[in-house]
Order: C-alpha cells, then sequence, then structure tokens
C-alpha cells in the first residue's frame, strides 16, 4: 500500500558529499542529502538538499529535471551564457534538462528538492 510520505516524520540518514575537484569553483562546501523518497523505478527523488557558501559547475542530464523550493539562505545559478537567477526564502526554481552552468550557494542554505530522470 502507498503511503504519504511527510518530511518533517522522516529519519533519513543524511549523506554528506563535496563537489567534485575538477567542477569546483570557489570553496569546497559540505553538501548534506536526505533524499526521502525514490519511486519504484528510480526516474523520481525528493528530498532536503542542504549546502555550506561556494560554488561549482553543475551539467544536468538531458533526461534531468529538477524542482526546488529555497527554504533557508541564498543561491544563484548562473548559465552558459551569463543569464543568473538568484533564489531565497519562499522561492521556487526548475533546472531543465541539459542544463549547463554553475551553482553557487551566497548564504548556508535548504532546499526541498524534486528531480525526475526519465527513462529512455
Amino acid at each position: 500500500m502507498s503511503k504519504i510520505i511527510l518530511f518533517k516524520e522522516q529519519t533519513t540518514q543524511a549523506e554528506q558529499d563535496h563537489p567534485r575537484e575538477e567542477r569546483r569553483q570557489q570553496g569546497n562546501p559540505l553538501r548534506t542529502t536526505w533524499n526521502h523518497f525514490t519511486n519504484d523505478t528510480g526516474e523520481v527523488f525528493s528530498g532536503v538538499w542542504g549546502s555550506e557558501v561556494g560554488s561549482w559547475r553543475i551539467e544536468f542530464g538531458e533526461r534531468e529535471d529538477e524542482f526546488f523550493f529555497v527554504t533557508e539562505g541564498r543561491c544563484r545559478i548562473i548559465d552558459e551564457a551569463g543569464n543568473t537567477s538568484e533564489a531565497g526564502p519562499g522561492d521556487a526554481l526548475v533546472i531543465p534538462a541539459g542544463f549547463k552552468g554553475v551553482f553557487e550557494v551566497l548564504e548556508p542554505m535548504k532546499k526541498h528538492y524534486v528531480i525526475v530522470e526519465r527513462k529512455a
């Protein structure tokens, strides 16, 4: 039976990492992910993500979209053409499949995310 997943009730083990060295631009921020949900096909992931201040290059796969909602802190996303989008508490964004650019954490932040990785 399917069950509603209320994030605040989850006891998900945190996973921590840093941006890969070849992608780092500023600092070496610790990033923490609490992935609260993965669907049966492994195409949808949802949870909470946090990061210290820093920046790194990002490259989304051709079938990978991410929606996120900032709950704390601030970030800036810069596309390859130099266009920027900033987000803070209460802002929601979608990073579309195929996106390439820079993710910059301006203030320590947390976000709720949903990632969809469509299978072929």
